[in-house]
């Protein structure tokens, strides 16, 4: 069953079945009330918010919860990872209590019961700055005051560092080790943008466009060494990925997709080149409070305890696989019909423009012509992959 072809009655019935057999005190039934899906989320799972009741008299609970659905319609990521981001909540519940992640309620993995696997969490009180349009541009963001952005700010930065402080063996994450694309750490990840570099482009052009060709090569060759034991890695390590409540404190941290093991600068890359993104890329400046790079850097190694290394290196990395993943979602939305399949934003996007610079290159142009045909993807894009 695809998302546009659920009955949101019979979600709403199954769910409440299925969580009447999880819920302590939910013998006699749950309610499930109607679904929301909240706007500005990406585009790698469907998320429904609703209220679950439960009990009578003194015993009724009323509990605001979340649904996440894998998605059937289409994968933005070279491979599912559906189930392997409620993993590593279970592994994180209960480590540190400033590492908040949302109460968890259970992991469906038949497909039988809503169309696909899901997981059931609890929602929290709190917001998260946003992407569309950036929180640099306009939005909640806009109308606190500069102490109380570089208060998110530094909780992101402390929670990046609490993160990184963390032993994955301990806590049971080495299903998180790809061995096949090698060492972990970089090594892996860079076999794992040439695969999905290679796969989401592999119906719009025969060899990969500029300037994600020449920043692949680039990044194999000057790979850097990992010479510490590789750390937990958040993936999508950012401040619109963290909740914060109205004192502007860490309330949960949120979306573990994109979680693997690997140097910690990984993550502290990504989480600078996304605040650069979000205004460079967008030709506005930085809100005011906001810190800068090098107070960042400089707070960040004081709470990891070592110098930072090779920081300019992953921070090309983190333009290069955020350009692969924009390049899969353009290709996608032309697949969809959601784009003009003429559309040069496939290769000529923000990210895909700061990439270039970074590396001085020449701003990205439309991809190359795939022998015998136009340089533009076609009307009709089949799927790359199947969808999960």
């Amino acid at each position: 069953m695809q998302a546009a072809e659920r009955d949101p009655e019979l979600v709403r019935a199954h769910l409440a079945e299925w969580l009447a057999l999880r819920l302590a005190g939910a013998e006699d039934g749950v309610t499930v009330g109607p679904l929301t899906s909240p706007e500005g989320l990406g585009f790698s799972n469907e998320t429904h918010l609703f209220d679950a009741t439960w009990g009578d008299g003194d015993q009724r609970v009323v509990r605001r919860m979340v649904l996440r659905i894998a998605p059937t319609v289409y994968q933005v990521f070279l491979e599912p990872r559906f189930e392997e981001q409620y993993q590593v909540m279970v592994a994180l519940t209960g480590v540190d209590e400033n590492l908040p992640v949302p109460e968890l309620f259970g992991y469906e993995r038949d497909p039988s019961v809503l169309g696909a696997p899901f997981f059931v969490m609890g929602a929290v009180d709190g917001r998260a700055p946003n992407d569309n349009p950036p929180y640099h541009v306009s939005g909640w963001v806009h109308d606190i005051t500069p102490a109380d952005r570089a208060a998110m700010w530094w909780g992101g930065v402390d929670t990046l560092a609490r993160v990184h402080r963390l032993d994955p063996r301990t806590l049971g994450l080495g299903f998180l080790d790809s061995p096949r694309r090698g060492r972990a750490g970089i090594d892996q990840q860079l076999r794992y943008y040439e695969e999905m570099l290679d796969w989401a482009g592999a119906k719009v052009f025969d060899t990969p466009p500029e300037p994600l060709a020449t920043a692949r090569d680039w990044l194999r060759a000057h790979q850097p060494a990992e010479p510490d034991p590789p750390v937990l890695l958040w993936g999508d390590a950012r401040i619109g990925n963290i909740l914060f409540d109205d004192a502007f404190r860490v309330a949960a941290v949120l979306d573990w997709e994109m979680a693997e093991l690997g140097a910690p600068e990984t993550d502290l890359a990504w989480f600078l080149f996304l605040d650069r993104h979000h205004s460079e890329g967008c030709d506005v400046p930085r809100l005011d409070g906001f810190p800068t790079r090098e107070q960042t850097i400089a707070r960040y190694e004081q709470l990891l305890g070592r110098p930072v290394r090779d920081l300019d290196y992953y921070e090309v990395f983190a333009a290069y696989r955020f350009a692969v993943i924009m390049l899969r979602i353009m290709v996608m939305f032309v697949e969809l019909g959601m784009m003009d399949p003429t559309t040069d934003m496939i290769t000529n996007n923000t990210v895909s423009r700061m990439l270039a610079t970074l590396l001085g290159l020449p701003a990205p142009g439309p991809p190359p012509a795939r022998t015998g045909q136009p340089a533009t993807a076609p009307t009709t894009v089949p799927s790359a992959a199947p969808a999960s």
